[in-house]
């Protein structure tokens, strides 16, 4: 097919449940291409000679050669070109932002609309896993080199992927009782399915990854010990699972979450699915989520799903400011979440058992650009308003437990205790020690999380053979 031809081929949105019948449900939200859809968006890259969408790719996919699979028919073989640099492929097609990295720099974009990366990252990866037995090929030579991951969210998973097809001997130690991290506890099913992320995980089995569940590093066992029971290097990243609260009076009463607990209740302890699973979780009739990124619309959007009266969004700047997926964005309106911007809580009120059932809040404005190059909130003297809620979910925000740090000695924190790392190679400050996710950056995506597994696993095997 010549440019011209490719260029008269409209853009294929990915379809998606009807927004009265999705929060109703918790199933899949987007249902995805289907083949003739897929080869046709695929048909529309220009397979450019220089391709700037792979600059966009933190773990640096061949897109166009993908791309071109999907657009021959031959999926399964699409799916394993992404496999070769990406051992998430069905997680990334559907959760990472590739509006603001691959499809960004999409030639077709400056004067039109990019190619679907994303959905066909995701089409490709479902195709394979429902199609084949996903076949792990091993070429590599036993090392007999232990090494250890601390964590089974996206970094981890995908150092110890790396590392495994170089013939290591890898273990994840992870604190809860199922692998996966964030992609478990975090994101909910209607956005990424579970079995979906299990799927991808068991490709690590096949490659010898073992896991020991349970196993808070810190307390169970530290990294000193880890080094003393022979491990040659150790990987750090336990997420971001200690929760940001704004310390405001009546920030106590009962019926105010952390968007971790109430993520991780409704996730991995199955609360969507009460009374077939026993850990529920309340949700009153009248719900306030406090931020406005991605983690703040998984919480606005789960909450809506379970059926109370109102569900209000609310968010200090304006929407243009909200660091959300547009995409995220635009489903949360669809499904009746109310947003409330240039507001900010200040405090709370309860009744006699202990119970929130009021936010005060306060109006706010936009002053001039703060570090992060949007405008500040101001608050605006005697604007100040109640509105009646019975249930409170804090999304504005989460960081690492420093545990590890505390019990282990030699690794050095910045002032806002992120794991000093060298930006190459992911070591720490410590001899072995190397870390990637939440613990070593301002809360990063799950892309980029894997971007820094994949280089802190390139540097760890340096690491150990040059040992």
């Amino acid at each position: 097919m010549n440019p011209q031809d490719k260029l008269k081929i409209q853009r294929h949105e990915i379809p998606t449940q009807d927004p009265n019948i999705r929060r109703t449900n918790n199933n899949e939200v987007a249902t995805g291409f289907d083949d003739k859809t897929a080869i046709e968006e695929a048909q529309r890259c220009l397979q450019c000679k220089k391709p700037f969408c792979m600059q966009g790719c933190p773990v640096a996919i061949n897109i166009p050669n993908f791309l071109a699979e999907i657009a021959k028919g031959e999926f399964v073989r699409a799916s394993q070109i992404i496999r070769d640099t990406n051992s998430l492929p069905a997680v990334c097609g559907r959760v990472c932002p590739q509006e603001t990295q691959c499809e960004e720099l999409c030639v077709l974009g400056k004067k039109g609309k990019s190619v679907a990366i994303g959905a066909l990252e995701r089409f490709a990866a479902d195709y394979e896993r429902e199609h084949t037995d996903m076949i792990i090929t091993m070429d590599a030579t036993p090392t007999h080199k232990k090494i250890a991951i601390i964590g089974s969210g996206p970094a981890g998973l995908t150092t110890a992927g790396y590392l495994a097809k170089l013939g290591h001997d890898v273990t994840i130690f992870e604190a809860f009782h199922e692998a996966g991290g964030v992609l478990i506890y975090g994101i909910p099913e209607f956005r990424l399915p579970k079995a979906i992320v299990r799927k991808e995980i068991q490709t690590l089995d096949k490659l010898g990854v073992q896991f020991a569940f349970n196993t808070l590093v810190g307390r169970t066992t530290t990294v000193d010990e880890l080094f003393a029971d022979g491990y040659k290097a150790i990987l750090v990243a336990p997420g971001a699972g200690l929760p940001v609260f704004m310390h405001l009076p009546g920030e106590n009463y009962c019926g105010i979450y952390s968007a971790n607990e109430f993520l991780t209740r409704v996730n991995l302890m199955k609360a969507f699915r009460f009374p077939e699973y026993d850990t529920p979780v309340y949700c009153g009739k009248n719900v306030a989520i406090i931020g406005g990124g991605n983690t703040a619309m998984d919480a606005a959007r789960t909450a809506i799903r379970m059926k109370p009266e109102a569900v209000y969004l609310v968010y200090r700047r304006t929407e243009q400011e909200m660091p959300a997926r547009l995409e995220e964005i635009h489903h949360a309106k669809e499904e009746g979440i109310q947003f409330l911007e240039l507001t900010s809580p200040v405090s709370y009120q309860g009744d006699e058992n202990g119970w929130v059932k009021g936010m005060e809040c306060i109006r706010m404005e936009l002053g001039e650009p703060d570090s992060s190059g949007r405008r500040r909130p101001v608050p605006i003297p005697g604007s100040n308003f109640t509105l009646p809620i019975d249930t409170v979910v804090v999304a504005i925000g989460a960081k690492s437990n420093d545990l590890i740090m505390r019990t282990s000695h030699g690794m050095e924190v910045n002032k806002w205790g992120y794991l000093v790392v060298n930006p190459e190679t992911q070591m720490t400050t410590r001899d072995g020690v190397f870390a990637g996710g939440d613990i070593a950056s301002e809360e990063a995506s799950v892309i980029s999380a894997m971007g820094q597994g994949r280089r802190a696993g390139k540097a760890m095997h340096e690491y150990v053979m040059d040992k």
